[in-house]
């Protein structure tokens, strides 16, 4: 297959980047209230605070995006559309998490949501590793802080039965 050109190269980058931020931005908008909502609620130890979620979830983005762009670029999306389909999914799922936990206080829920979201991702870096090594590379840290996060999400559902649902 014929290498994409340059500028076709540059603008699947912005578009994956801007899809890609499309997703947090709708998960920012419920996670408003998130860090007054965070200090009322009982946490392990372990929990990081709440200053250190946007930072790593910034990053994780941009990786997500250059590893989304890095598969297309090979062929387009018709040349990786069962990948590229994987990754759009997980994001919807991706998404969809704030809303549950923070903005509707829905953590059973949420825990759902989050452990589907972690085999959507491994699924993804699997077809990933099919097109793009680098590309299924950069999704690991991903899949490690949705490992995280899983436990985390678990742990403060249970210590906030009154706030997060029984």
């Amino acid at each position: 297959m014929e290498p994409l050109r340059k500028e076709a190269q540059f603008t699947g980058l912005v578009t994956w980047l801007v899809i890609s931020c499309v997703v947090a931005g709708v998960g920012a908008i419920a996670s408003l209230e998130a860090p007054a909502f965070y200090s009322q609620l009982a946490r392990p130890d372990w929990a990081p605070g709440a200053g250190v979620f946007g930072p790593v979830w910034t990053l994780l983005f941009i990786l997500m995006a250059l590893a989304a762009w890095l598969v297309w670029r090979r062929g387009g999306f018709a040349g990786a559309r069962r990948a590229l389909l994987l990754y759009l999914v997980q994001l919807v799922f991706n998404g969809l998490w704030s809303w549950l936990f923070f903005a509707w206080h829905l953590g059973g829920a949420a825990l759902l949501d989050v452990l589907l979201l972690w085999a959507l991702i491994l699924a993804t870096l699997v077809a990933f590793w099919q097109h793009s090594r680098l590309a299924a590379v950069l999704l690991i840290p991903y899949w490690l802080w949705v490992s995280f996060a899983a436990l985390l999400n678990y742990s403060v559902w249970q210590l906030n039965p009154q706030l997060l649902g029984g």
